[in-house]
């Protein structure tokens, strides 16, 4: 019997494939517990339908990641901080400062765990920062450190 598959089954294959299976199996474990469908006509159209939908929103959304990550590849966030003799800095500049700062001087909101710290930013001056928007879109945005 020809099935679709609702959900990943282990040993059988992921969502939205199609198989062969034996009669029994599909009536007795992968119907019951909605794991799949027969694959008539109609289900395989409704399959294709829905890959195809699921496509055009992951393009929309890369789109989206791509037109912010243009947008954080030309900002300059100031952090300002308190430091010590010699321009040395209590502690460090974290993420989640930078992400609050961000969203103060310029309105755009960042989840402080997508900003990619190379090392803790223990000094005054400029600093490169990655911003990992989308899994295939990475931005870079500059952070100007200053004394309070």
């Amino acid at each position: 019997m020809k099935v679709i598959l609702q959900a990943d089954v282990k040993g059988t294959g992921k969502k939205g494939q199609v198989f062969e299976v034996a009669d029994g199996y599909a009536r007795n474990f992968l119907f019951p517990k909605k794991l799949a469908v027969e694959a008539t006509s109609g289900n395989i159209q409704d399959i294709s339908h829905k890959k195809e939908l699921e496509e055009r929103r992951k393009e929309k959304e890369k789109q989206d990641a791509v037109e912010l990550a243009n947008k954080l590849n030309a900002l300059l966030i100031e952090v300002k901080t308190k430091t010590g003799e010699g321009g040395r800095l209590f502690g460090s500049v974290t993420s989640k400062e930078i992400a609050d700062d961000l969203k103060k001087q310029h309105g755009i909101e960042v989840d402080k765990r997508k900003l990619e710290l190379k090392e803790p930013i223990k000094a005054l001056g400029n600093f490169e920062v990655h911003v990992k928007i989308h899994p295939d879109v990475i931005a870079k945005l500059q952070v100007h450190v200053v004394a309070l």
